[in-house]
């Protein structure tokens, strides 16, 4: 599953997490499968960024972060205090909106005040803390605010790499990471490389727009089947 999540943020620019966690959780729980997961993201976004970190618009990735850094803590507290059960049922509805809002695009208010960044950010930082699923408020502001298409893929980039240092290191000051964490992810590097290699080779040769609805669409399968 991780080279599945590896390939679609290639392509996609995103996903790792919302592609990787359904499956990981269902396997491993939420406590094992978050700190996993958020170490296989910062790896692939560094992998990413090594070909494509001269497009970072780092003014909005920045305002996005810093809302994002009070979040993130919340996000792990959240993972200590409540049982997995909960968790797994509210990380299944998240997706499974996620997925339907973005299959059928409903008219969204277009504009936002300066300010309305932070509370989108800090969201993101509560959702990436708990499940590593911080791209979906991101994405939404970035829609809302009428991003162009390089600046929002710009945007998501800038945004991701700090704050998947950040998601890491409060996993481990919250304690998540284990000998078994770091195990796992030893074994998942060479998989996360051949699906960043597969990724680049696909994103010019599939329908960008027909990738995305298929996407979207498992995302929203995910989601029910984590609520189910």
């Amino acid at each position: 599953m991780l080279f599945v999540a590896s390939t679609v943020h290639a392509m996609a620019g995103a996903g790792t997490a919302m592609v990787a966690m359904p499956p990981l959780v269902l396997a491993l729980g939420v406590q094992q499968a978050t700190p996993l997961v958020g170490l296989a993201a910062l790896f692939t976004v560094l992998v990413v960024l090594a070909r494509d970190w001269r497009a970072i618009d780092l003014r909005a990735s920045g305002r996005l972060l810093a809302g994002s850094v009070l979040g993130i803590p919340c996000g792990v507290l959240m993972i200590q205090a409540l049982p997995g059960a909960l968790l797994e049922a509210a990380l299944g509805l998240l997706l499974a909106a996620y997925g339907a809002f973005q299959l059928w695009r409903p008219r969204l208010p277009q504009g936002l005040p300066r300010g309305a960044v932070y509370p989108f950010g800090f969201v993101a930082g509560v959702l990436g803390g708990a499940y590593n699923t911080n791209g979906p408020p991101v994405i939404l502001y970035g829609l809302m605010a009428r991003w162009s298409p390089q600046r929002f893929r710009a945007t998501l980039s800038g945004y991701f790499l700090p704050t998947a240092v950040v998601v890491c290191a409060t996993h481990a000051l919250g304690g998540l990471w284990t000998a078994q964490t770091f195990v796992a992810l030893a074994w998942s590097l060479p998989v996360l490389i051949v699906g960043n290699l597969c990724g680049r080779r696909l994103a010019s040769t599939i329908d960008p727009v027909r990738f995305t609805r298929l996407l979207h669409a498992l995302v929203l399968g995910a989601g029910l089947l984590l609520m189910f």
